[in-house]
C-alpha cells in the first residue's frame, strides 16, 4: 500500500476482471429470467439458490490450484461446527456417505462402544434407502417400529417394545425436517446404553428444545444434495463433539487410514516434511512404514473437493435467511390445507419443536373421496412437482425383500404413508406467486373432485 492505495499483482487483477465479468453475467441472468407464468413455469419442489457469490467463490478456489480437501474444507467445517454447537464437522462427498461413515466409525475397533456385526440397531420402517443401507451393509439388524401418521416419525414411547438382548443402537431420521422427540430418545438411549446416529440430512436448521437437530447423538449426519436447506450440489457432513469418534470418521472417509489431519500440510505446503510419517509404531508393518499408507480401518474414499466447500462458505452465510423462508411457505400451506383437514392428515410439529421444515407432505385419508394418484396426477399436468415420501414402509421396496430384519408391530402408517403420501415443496425459490398457484390448482381440484 503506497499513500492509501493498494497494489494488487497481476493475478489478483486478473482475478479481479473475472469477476466484474461474472457480476454483469449475473445481472444480466437476472433482469432477462422469464418471469413466473401459471400453468407454463415449473413449479419446483426444490431447488438451488444462489447467485454470483458462490460462483466467484468456486471459481476463486479452482483457480487456487489444489482441488483436493484443503483450506477450503477446513474452513468450512470449522463454520459449520459453530454454526451447529458441535464440536467437529467433516466434510464428505454426500449425505449418504455420511451416514454410511458415521455408522462405520461405531463399528471400528478403535471405538470403545463399538457395535458388532448382527448388533441390532432400531429405526422407522419410514426412511430413506441410505439411511437403511449402512446398517445392513455393516451385517447389523434393522429392527424396524412403525411411525406416527401425523409426524413420519417414530413415537418414542414404542422404543421400549422393540428392545432385545441384542439391541445396541437407534437410527433416527428426522423426516422432512420435522425433529423427533430428542429428549426421551436420548433419555431411552442411555437407560438402556445404546449408541445414536441422528440422520438430520432433511433436518439442517431445525431445532428441538431450542438445541440443533444432528447434536444430540454420538454422531450426526446432514446432507447438501441441492433439494436441502442449502447446497454445495452434492455433498454432506457427519458432525461428533466425541473426541473418539472424530479421527475414526477421518479415517474412513480418506480410505481408512492412520493419517487423519483435518487438512494435510503437505497439500498447503509441498515443501513441508511431516515428522510422523515414518514413525508410526504397529504389529504387523516394518518400522518405516509411511503413515499416509497405514489403514487402521475398512474405509472408502467419500472426500468432496474444495470448489465445493468454496460454495458452502457462501451457503452458509445465507442458510439463516433460508430456514425462514421455508418455515414461511410451509406456514402458508398449512393455513391453507386446514381448510381440507377433513380430506388429509396434515403434518405436525411436536411441542418443543422447531422445524426448517424440507417439504410439506400430505397423507390422503382413506375416507376421502379422491386417491393420492387423482391429485397427484393434477398437480403435475398443472406443472406443480410432486414427490413421495421416500422409501414409504422400506421392506416393500423390491431391493429389500430379503434383508434380514426384526419388524415390531403391523407397520399400519408406514403402509398406508406408502400408498396415500406425498409431498409438494417449501424451498426459498417459491414466491408469493407460486403459492398462490398452487393453492388455486389445488382449490380447483378439490371443488372437481368433492
Amino acid at each position: 500500500m503506497e499513500n492509501g492505495t493498494v497494489h494488487l499483482s497481476a493475478d489478483e487483477v486478473l482475478k479481479q476482471k473475472i469477476w466484474d465479468d461474472i457480476r454483469e453475467y449475473w445481472k444480466y441472468y437476472r433482469d432477462t429470467k422469464e418471469n413466473f407464468t401459471e400453468g407454463r413455469t415449473k413449479v419446483q419442489y426444490a431447488g438451488a439458490e444462489y447467485d454470483e457469490k458462490e460462483i466467484i467463490a468456486m471459481l476463486n478456489a479452482i483457480l487456487d490450484g489444489w482441488f483436493g480437501v484443503g483450506k477450503f474444507c477446513r474452513r468450512f467445517e470449522n463454520q459449520f461446527s459453530r454454526f451447529l454447537g458441535a464440536h467437529e464437522s467433516i466434510l464428505v462427498n454426500s449425505g449418504s456417505s455420511a451416514n454410511l461413515i458415521a455408522v462405520s466409525a461405531l463399528m471400528s475397533d478403535q471405538f470403545q462402544g463399538q457395535l458388532s456385526r448382527g448388533d441390532e440397531v432400531i429405526s422407522p420402517a419410514v426412511t430413506f434407502p441410505t439411511t437403511f443401507n449402512p446398517l445392513i451393509q455393516n451385517g447389523l439388524t434393522p429392527v424396524l417400529l412403525d411411525v406416527n401418521a401425523h409426524t413420519y416419525n417414530l413415537n418414542a414411547d414404542d422404543l421400549e417394545k422393540a428392545v432385545s438382548p441384542r439391541t445396541r443402537g437407534i437410527m433416527i431420521p428426522h423426516t422432512l425436517g420435522n425433529p423427533n422427540e430428542m429428549d426421551a430418545i436420548m433419555d431411552f438411549a442411555e437407560e438402556h446404553d445404546l449408541v445414536v446416529v441422528e440422520d438430520s440430512c432433511d433436518a439442517l436448521g431445525s431445532k428441538y428444545q431450542g438445541k440443533y437437530l444432528g447434536t444430540f447423538g454420538d454422531v450426526g449426519t446432514f446432507s447438501f444434495y441441492v433439494a436441502h436447506q442449502m447446497t454445495l450440489g452434492e455433498g454432506g457432513a457427519v458432525v461428533t463433539s466425541d473426541p473418539e469418534i472424530e479421527p475414526i470418521l477421518r479415517s474412513i472417509r480418506d480410505w481408512g487410514r492412520a493419517c487423519v489431519c483435518p487438512v494435510c500440510k503437505v497439500s498447503l505446503n509441498p515443501d513441508y516434511q511431516c515428522p510422523l510419517r515414518f514413525q508410526f509404531e504397529t504389529d504387523t508393518l516394518p518400522d518405516d512404514y509411511d503413515k499416509r499408507y497405514v489403514y487402521l480401518n475398512v474405509g472408502y474414499n467419500l472426500k468432496p473437493v474444495e470448489f465445493q466447500a468454496a460454495m458452502g462458505l457462501e451457503q452458509l452465510k445465507k442458510l439463516p435467511g433460508f430456514i425462514t423462508a421455508r418455515k414461511n411457505n410451509f406456514a402458508q400451506l398449512l393455513d391453507f390445507f386446514e381448510d381440507y383437514s377433513d380430506y388429509f392428515i396434515l403434518p405436525e410439529a411436536l411441542p418443543g419443536s422447531d422445524p426448517a421444515w424440507f417439504s410439506f407432505a400430505l397423507t390422503v385419508k382413506d375416507n376421502a373421496p379422491f386417491t393420492r394418484k387423482d391429485i397427484v396426477m393434477w398437480l403435475e399436468q398443472h406443472n406443480i412437482e410432486t414427490r413421495l415420501l421416500f422409501a414409504g414402509n422400506i421392506i416393500r421396496q423390491p431391493a429389500y425383500k430379503n434383508v434380514h430384519c426384526r419388524v415390531v408391530g403391523e407397520l399400519e402408517n408406514s403402509d398406508r404413508i406408502m400408498k396415500n403420501t406425498f409431498f409438494i415443496g417449501v424451498y426459498p425459490g417459491l414466491t408469493e406467486d407460486h403459492l398462490t398457484y398452487i393453492m388455486d390448482t389445488v382449490r380447483a381440484f378439490m371443488h372437481k373432485a368433492t
